[in-house]
């Protein structure tokens, strides 16, 4: 259940949450700014003490972060129960909101997908992150790119998928390296003594 502090136009001081109402816990906060727009999405460990640093005195914050303070009318949170959940929830959100404070994550650089490509006749399954491609079914984004990896390894063992790059998948096959000359010999030896 979401919890926001008052709605107010006279700066951070006037929105800021009373002291120990902030929960503990890990969560994502939104910012507003006094038309009810989400203006910033944040995650963290610990929402009293990442909400507590945007409450200090404006000088000690970064120029954007006190342009969006300043800018704000309000906070809310949200509570969950793991660190991955509130990663997972500040990308929907960014997605969803697409708040004018936020850089990270908007352009999905900075999450992985596990990505398929169907438009190939021999599907090729990859790890990606960074813009969509047409021809190319996309799972994710998750917040564990070592996570993708495992299931990819595990996806390969059981179905018959390439994972090679379209230059390495279409290159002509090696032919088989000429037996060397001591090898040679020695199968001409055992096959002139059966």
């Amino acid at each position: 259940m979401p919890a926001r502090s008052p709605r107010s136009a006279r700066g951070p001081l006037s929105y800021r949450p009373e002291p120990g109402s902030i929960p503990t816990q890990p969560g994502v906060y939104r910012f507003r700014d006094a038309k009810g727009r989400v203006i910033y999405v944040g995650k963290a460990k610990n929402l009293r003490a990442r909400l507590s640093s945007y409450f200090q005195d404006i000088g000690n914050l970064h120029q954007r972060t006190a342009t969006m303070v300043t800018t704000a009318g309000s906070v809310e949170w949200t509570v969950v129960n793991t660190e991955v959940e509130a990663l997972q929830l500040e990308y929907s959100w960014i997605k969803e909101y697409d708040p004018r404070f936020n850089v990270k994550y908007r352009d999905d650089k900075s999450y992985p997908w596990l990505a398929v490509t169907v438009g190939e006749e021999f599907p090729r399954v990859m790890v990606g992150r960074g813009a969509k491609r047409k021809g190319t079914r996309y799972f994710g984004p998750y917040s564990h790119a070592w996570a993708i990896r495992e299931t990819v390894d595990i996806l390969l063992r059981v179905f018959p998928m390439r994972s090679c790059s379209n230059g390495v998948f279409s290159a002509p096959p090696r032919s088989a390296a000429p037996a060397s000359s001591a090898t040679s010999t020695s199968a001409r030896r055992r096959a002139s003594a059966r």
